[in-house]
């Protein structure tokens, strides 16, 4: 109908919708967050069960057990921080800060880890770029999670590039 209580009725449907797709994405997020720490643990458990049963302890052996609690280290952090967010309570500092200066702080942070991983990292940056108005932690954290997948998934002497182009006006 088409007084109060059909508006109500709608209304009400509207917001059993609504909360169905949260509760289904929730479900989902919940399962992805599952299978990313799944692999990690399941690299160290892997790992520190063979050292301790038949490899002989390598650096290498280590290396990879250190890596991989670092990444799960990471992913507890990312859920930490999505919660937060779920909750309203995610601080955020914008400022202003040129892409060049963000870009060349976030392959900084890398240098020594391609190294190590034999891969390049470049900057391709083609001015003019406009300033951003952002919270320099949080991009630099968002371009640290998609730098660390790329890194990771980068055969040895391949490169990863980090890109920014545009024009003002």
């Amino acid at each position: 109908s088409k007084d109060e209580i059909g508006e109500l009725s709608r209304a009400f449907n509207k917001m059993s919708a609504e909360l169905s797709r949260s509760v289904n994405a929730r479900k989902q997020m919940t399962a992805d967050i599952a299978h990313e720490l799944r692999t990690p643990l399941s690299l160290i458990l892997g790992h520190a069960e063979a050292v301790h049963e038949r490899l002989p302890p390598s650096p290498e052996n280590f290396e990879i057990i250190r890596e991989e609690a670092v990444r799960l280290e990471h992913l507890v952090d990312d859920l930490r921080i999505l919660s937060l967010a779920d909750a309203g309570e995610l601080s955020l500092s914008p400022q202003t800060i040129s892409p060049e200066r963000l870009l060349q702080e976030v392959a900084n942070l890398y240098r020594f880890q391609v190294q190590t991983k034999d891969l390049t990292l470049d900057l391709d940056i083609v001015p003019p770029l406009a300033d951003l108005e952002v919270d320099p932690g949080r991009m630099t954290q968002v371009l640290t999670n998609i730098l660390d997948n790329a890194l990771r998934h980068t055969p040895a002497g391949g490169r990863v590039t980090l890109a920014a182009r545009g024009t003002l006006g």
